[in-house]
């Protein structure tokens, strides 16, 4: 039965109510809004559930900071995580973070206030047309009719939260990823103390019980004897026992990086390096590495990729892939795997050594990677940080690695970090460059009744985009132009933007000194600066490349 509300005064406010309590049932345990007067009903309704400990509500003034706040959130556990706005130019501003679920399979549930349908067109004050505001970004769009109060319509309102809710766990079929509902509010938009939420199903239940889909695919027709190379990026993997040792290049932030090689990316470039395979196994989706892009597209390669279980679509950027399925156990020939193992050692031994004297922030990302302790959670920006960790760092378990890499941008890196730390009991480290860090500050704003995480930002501080001189702009060429208009020099005082937005800051000059400042012996948000010469850049990776193609060319020769 779906009995009707009590009181006929505040149809908004129930329904609101009626959505938060179907969310819970649903295993919704963080929310975040962002304050406004037309989502008033959610944010009254929000804050109730806080109060009686059915989830935990993060406020933030900033719609794109609270974006990004609920993606890191569903990223770090898992789970499906709202995001409440008001109407208008509030909405737009989630545009960032749900492309960002989208493509990197987030459940993010970008819930948007309206006015009612009859306003829009009409000049009203903040109105504009929502219902399709993200396009194709979301895996589901739907808009709720304006409240009335009428046996049934509790029912409705529940089985529409289902639905959507399913639409971004997967559970319909689609790769998981955000989903939007609008909800159009009449007034009045506060609650009636008299009026009550209609009951949903028994025992907490959700009104509708949605089963998840379960996939499967066939048997990839590669060899599994053949000279294979396997390229893993973030997503999902696969169980490394399947690899029969086969050499690995893995990025941080797929499960498989613990099993990598080292060396993997300087291998690739690298003249005399181990030799080719004869076919490439992808897993995940690997986006980071040139030489990566380029082995995928050589015509002389049979290339195929291991299907995602969860329908996230297979990467083939350059159109190679000969078949996608399940991976068979792989068996490459010995002698082949230990060639890229002394490959790879020789390599190691060569960065090691040139390391102290190369970019800083390689020898940061070796340096933060070994020291932080087992069950530590790191947060990778998707700027030069998540590659020096992969061309630096030793592959290692007993971390949890993160990046915003579905879009690949610096968009609210800070607020996504937050977010993972709040979901972790354990440290969470963040790595960013200066300006990935100044991109998203309010990141930083939380007011002083919301939970705050323990996280330390490491901030490698190179006044201005580093990456920019590793690619063909940054070329002796381009001088006269670069440093303006890709260098984007600043004189921002991290320490100044710290302590203003409550953070507190540490300024690291000796490496020895970086685990400390990174691993208080209290909780707290902290920004950990390191300062670099950028003009240094380019020249340092390409001696390190150096170094590397020497210690190749030193190994015996094989036939």
């Amino acid at each position: 039965m779906n009995p009707a509300p009590t009181n006929g005064s505040a149809a908004g406010p129930v329904q609101a109510g009626v959505v938060v309590d179907e969310l819970v049932r649903l295993g919704v345990t963080d929310a975040v809004l962002c304050p406004g007067s037309r989502n008033a009903p959610l944010a009254f309704a929000l804050h109730a559930a806080d109060a009686a400990g059915r989830l935990r509500l993060h406020v933030r003034i900033d719609e794109r900071t609270g974006g990004f706040l609920a993606l890191g959130l569903a990223l770090g556990s898992g789970r499906p995580v709202p995001v409440v706005t008001t109407s208008g130019t509030a909405v737009a501003n989630l545009h960032p973070a749900v492309l960002e679920a989208s493509h990197s399979g987030v459940p993010l549930l970008a819930l948007t206030a309206d006015r009612p349908p009859e306003l829009v067109g009409t000049g009203a004050s903040q109105t504009i047309e929502q219902q399709g505001v993200f396009g194709g970004a979301v895996r589901r769009a739907g808009t709720l009719a304006v409240a009335r109060l009428a046996p049934g319509e509790p029912g409705r309102w529940r089985a529409a939260v289902d639905r959507i809710v399913a639409a971004a766990t997967g559970a319909l079929g689609e790769p998981p990823g955000p989903v939007h509902l609008n909800i159009p509010f009449a007034e009045p938009l506060v609650p009636d103390p008299a009026d009550q939420v209609p009951p949903g199903r028994p025992d907490g239940a959700p009104w509708t019980v949605v089963p998840p889909v379960r996939r499967s695919a066939p048997t990839l027709p590669l060899d599994p004897r053949a000279p294979t190379l396997v390229v893993a990026g973030g997503g999902a993997g696969i169980d490394p026992a399947l690899l029969g040792g086969a050499p690995l290049v893995a990025e941080p932030t797929s499960p498989l990086w613990p099993h990598a090689l080292r060396s993997g990316p300087w291998l690739l470039g690298a003249p005399g390096g181990p030799p080719r395979p004869t076919q490439v196994l992808v897993v995940g989706r690997p986006t980071l590495h040139r030489a990566v892009a380029r082995l995928l597209a050589a015509p002389d390669l049979q290339v195929y990729a291991a299907a995602d279980p969860h329908g996230m679509p297979w990467t083939d950027v350059a159109g190679t892939v000969r078949a996608v399925g399940d991976v068979p156990a792989l068996a490459p020939p010995r002698a082949w795997v230990q060639r890229w193992q002394e490959a790879d050692e020789a390599a190691s031994a060569a960065l090691d050594r040139a390391l102290p004297e190369g970019p800083r922030g390689l020898a940061l990302a070796r340096d933060l990677v070994a020291g932080l302790p087992d069950g530590a959670r790191l947060l990778l920006g998707s700027s030069n940080p998540v590659r020096d960790v992969a061309l630096a760092a030793i592959p290692r378990p007993g971390l949890s690695v993160l990046s915003n890499r579905g879009v690949a941008g610096i968009d609210g890196t800070v607020s996504t970090a937050v977010g993972a730390a709040l979901t972790h009991p354990g440290p969470t480290v963040a790595l960013v460059g200066d300006l990935t860090l100044l991109h998203d500050t309010t990141g930083l704003l939380i007011g002083p009744d919301e939970p705050r995480p323990a996280l330390s930002i490491v901030v490698l501080n190179d006044s201005g985009g580093g990456i920019f001189g590793l690619l063909e702009q940054g070329a002796p060429m381009h001088a006269a132009s670069f440093e303006r208009v890709f260098g984007t020099p600043h004189r921002a005082d991290l320490a100044a933007v710290a302590t203003g937005l409550g953070a507190a800051h540490v300024l690291v000059t000796a490496p020895s000194a970086l685990l400390d400042a990174v691993l208080p012996a209290g909780p707290g948000l902290r920004i950990v600066e390191v300062r670099a010469d950028r003009a240094t850049l380019r020249a340092g990776h390409a001696a390190l490349a150096a170094e590397v193609a020497t210690a190749l060319a030193a190994l015996p020769a094989r036939t």
